[in-house]
């Protein structure tokens, strides 16, 4: 599945392009764009709000506009306050409306949620350049939201469409190597405490391997196997001595 991008036009404040970089991470999300940005993705004020988003801050891209940003997506949602006006009142929607279909393309490309200047806001000749137009539901007195927290909203939202749609699980199976280094350690475990003894045994650890694999574990469930292969081999080499 193609990945997700987000596209920040214009920003301003450091902070603002850090504390988007962590949100990003907090998601899955690792494709980050600057368009004609007014700062450096790497200020220390844009480290400092990251957390463990710095490898995102410095793998964005850079770009001169927006056009250079989007491409080569197959659908492109921009965000706004703003929904007055025929071009942005024609195209705009909830988060709720509009993340699935980004969900739904992005087996055919990259899609793309476009985010504007901390101020002002997306242009209405940039709006007309996305399919869609995603309007937070705030309260009408101040609907003006913090940068990184509209990139919340929507990054959460898209995360959400994905689950609906059958999508990755929050955690992604764990690399090859790593199960290879599972089943090692769990083969030479069960061999000790003689589970696996006999002509059977390769059968019967084919069939175990089969059954871990079809789950597609993750890292984390891997580590908890690992876990039991150690405490399985503790067990065999204590009563080998016994002690």
């Amino acid at each position: 599945m193609a990945e997700l991008r987000v596209i920040l036009v214009r920003p301003r404040i450091a902070g603002n392009v850090g504390a988007t970089a962590r949100v990003m991470r907090n998601f899955g999300v690792a494709d980050l764009v600057l368009v004609a940005p007014e700062v450096d993705p790497l200020d220390p004020a844009a480290r400092q709000l990251s957390t463990h988003g710095e490898g995102i801050l410095h793998a964005a891209r850079v770009v001169a506009e927006l056009g250079d940003a989007v491409g080569d997506c197959v659908r492109v949602a921009a965000t706004s306050a703003r929904v007055e006006g025929r071009i942005r009142e024609q195209s705009q929607g909830l988060p709720d409306a509009v993340l699935p279909l980004l969900v739904a393309d992005q087996a055919h490309g990259p899609v793309a949620l476009v985010f504007g200047p901390e101020r002002e806001g997306l242009t209405t000749a940039e709006v007309a350049r996305c399919h869609h137009l995603i309007h937070v539901p705030t309260d009408a007195g101040y609907p003006a939201l913090n940068l990184a927290q509209s990139v919340a909203i929507c990054l959460y939202e898209h995360r959400m469409a994905t689950l609906r749609a059958g999508g990755p699980s929050p955690e992604a199976p764990a690399p090859l190597a790593l199960q290879e280094r599972a089943y090692d350690a769990l083969r030479d475990a069960l061999e000790r405490v003689g589970f696996l003894y006999d002509e059977r045994a390769d059968a019967v650890w084919h069939a175990l391997r089969q059954m871990i694999g079809r789950a597609g574990p993750t890292e984390t469930e891997l580590k908890i196997l690992l876990g039991l292969a150690r405490q399985l081999r503790w067990y065999a080499d204590r009563n080998a001595t016994g002690s």
